[in-house]
C-alpha cells in the first residue's frame, strides 16, 4: 500500500481527496498547512507527496524547496489554481514532479499519482566503477557525482537523465526519447521540466570547461567530454 502525504489548506477539498484516495487504496496522512505538512513528512517520509501550492505558515513551493534539502527521491505533485509558466517552472526548480491544475477529477489525480509511483527506478546494477566525465566521475549506484573528491548528491531523474547522456556521449540524445522515458510523456509540462533538469546538470559541470551539454534545437541534446 503507497502512502499519500496531502497537504491542502481548503478543508473540504482535503478531505474529499483523501476519503477518495482512501477508497482506491491509498493510505493517506493529511495536513491542513504547509508547517504541519513538514512535521509529517519529517515523522516518515511517504511514498508521495501531494500539496496545494497557496497555503498558510509554508507554502507549497517553499514547503518542496524544504523537503528537496533532505530528500531528493520523493516525487512532489503541486496543486494549484495558478499556472502562469513561470509558477510551472518555478515549482520544477524547486523540486517539483508534477503540476495538476485546480479544478482537477479524482481521476485525474490517481492517474498522476500513479505514474510517479511507477517511475520510481529500480536498483541500479552493479557497474565497473565512477564513470568519467572529463575532470568529473560520476558514481551512476549511488548518485554521485565527484570533483576533486569533492561529492555533488544527484536526484533519481538527474542521475538517469545523466546517464543516458553519458550513454549517447557525443552523440545526440533525443529529447522525445528521454520525455517518454523518464517523464511518460512528452506534454509541454514535461518539456519545461526537463529544460529545468538539463539546467542543474550543466551548473553540475560548470567547473570542467571541456565538460559541455549542447541544446540541438529541434532533436534533443549532446553531452560533450
Amino acid at each position: 500500500m503507497s502512502t499519500v502525504l496531502l497537504i491542502e489548506d481548503e478543508a473540504a477539498l482535503g478531505m474529499i481527496v483523501k476519503d477518495s484516495l482512501e477508497v482506491r487504496g491509498f493510505a493517506v496522512q493529511y495536513a491542513a498547512d504547509g508547517e504541519q505538512g513538514l512535521r509529517l513528512f519529517r515523522a516518515g517520509p511517504p511514498d508521495i507527496v501531494v500539496a496545494d501550492v497557496m497555503m498558510p505558515k509554508l507554502d507549497g513551493f517553499s514547503l518542496a524547496e524544504q523537503i528537496r534539502a533532505e530528500n531528493q527521491t520523493v516525487p512532489i505533485l503541486f496543486l494549484t489554481a495558478r499556472s502562469q509558466t513561470a509558477d510551472v517552472v518555478r515549482g520544477f526548480e524547486l523540486g517539483g514532479n508534477d503540476y495538476l491544475k485546480k479544478p482537477f477529477s479524482m481521476d485525474e489525480l490517481i492517474v498522476r499519482i500513479n505514474a510517479q509511483l511507477s517511475r520510481r527506478p529500480a536498483p541500479a546494477p552493479p557497474t565497473a566503477g565512477p564513470l568519467p566525465i572529463g575532470r568529473y566521475h560520476f558514481d551512476y549506484p549511488k548518485q554521485k557525482l565527484y570533483l576533486d573528491g569533492q561529492a555533488a548528491d544527484l536526484s533519481n531523474r538527474e542521475a538517469e537523465l545523466l546517464k543516458r547522456l553519458y550513454d549517447q556521449r557525443n552523440q545526440v540524445l533525443e529529447r522525445g526519447t528521454v520525455l517518454r522515458e523518464l517523464w511518460g510523456d512528452d506534454s509541454f509540462f514535461n518539456g519545461r521540466s526537463l529544460d529545468v533538469f538539463i539546467t542543474r546538470l550543466r551548473r553540475y559541470v560548470k567547473d570542467d570547461p571541456q565538460v559541455q551539454i549542447l541544446n540541438i534545437r529541434g532533436i534533443g541534446y549532446k553531452l560533450i567530454v
